[in-house]
Formats: structure tokens, C-alpha cells, sequence
């Protein structure tokens, strides 16, 4: 699988540097969001820019990332979605769970807004 994982203090950008996410690459996905879950990363970022194609299996794997970030408290965003990916989400009734913002900066901006809000909950 070809991709990128950016970690910055705040959060893990993962890069998909393939035109499918499908079941030829979904598990190791699955094994590196697992790896940036035991590191303590509870906020991640997926660039998709690149992604033309996602199937179940990709589907799986992006569920798996979200429902680690959820569990720990923290934030999973989607960057960068194209068409074809958008439709999936939609069609699968995830559209209103998963986040999705055009570009990577965005994605940055809102894990670091929720980061203050959820400072402010509990300092309340």
C-alpha cells in the first residue's frame, strides 16, 4: 500500500497515495490505523485526495479509523473526498458520522477547534 502518515502533536495525517481503496489495500490500512491508535493518536486525517475508487472493504477501513478516534475521544475527518468516494458514503447512510472537509488545512483547522472546545468542557 502506498501512503504517507504525517504525525504532527496534535494529530496523524495519513495520505492514501492509491486511485483504489479496496480490498487489495484496506487491511494494511487497517493495520496502520491500529499501529497510530496504540501510539496514543486520537485524532486522525485522511487525504483522499488521490482516492478515484473506494469499495466495502475501504469503506471498512475508513470505519475503523473513525471508531478509533470516537473511542479515544477524538476527532477523524476526511480530506479531499472525490465523487465516486462521496457517493459510497452517502448511499451507506455515513454522510451525517463522517467528516468531510475539500482540503487538508481544513481538516487541520477543525481538529484544532475541537481540541479547544473540548479544552473548554473540561476546564468547566
Amino acid at each position: 500500500m502506498n501512503l504517507t502518515i504525517d504525525k504532527q502533536e496534535k494529530y496523524a495525517l495519513v495520505s492514501i497515495k492509491e486511485s483504489k481503496l479496496n480490498s487489495l489495500v484496506a487491511p494494511d490500512l487497517k493495520a496502520e490505523i491500529v499501529m497510530l491508535n496504540h501510539e496514543g493518536f486520537k485524532n486522525m486525517i485522511f487525504d483522499l485526495n488521490e482516492v478515484q475508487y473506494c469499495d466495502s472493504s475501504g469503506l471498512s477501513a475508513i470505519l475503523v479509523a473513525y471508531r478509533a478516534c470516537r473511542d479515544n475521544n477524538g476527532t477523524f475527518v476526511l480530506a479531499g473526498v472525490q465523487d465516486h468516494v462521496r457517493k459510497l458514503i452517502s448511499i451507506s447512510q455515513l454522510d451525517g458520522m463522517l467528516v468531510q472537509v475539500p482540503t487538508v488545512n481544513e481538516a487541520v483547522d477543525l481538529i484544532f477547534m475541537d481540541e479547544v472546545e473540548k479544552q473548554l468542557h473540561k476546564e468547566k
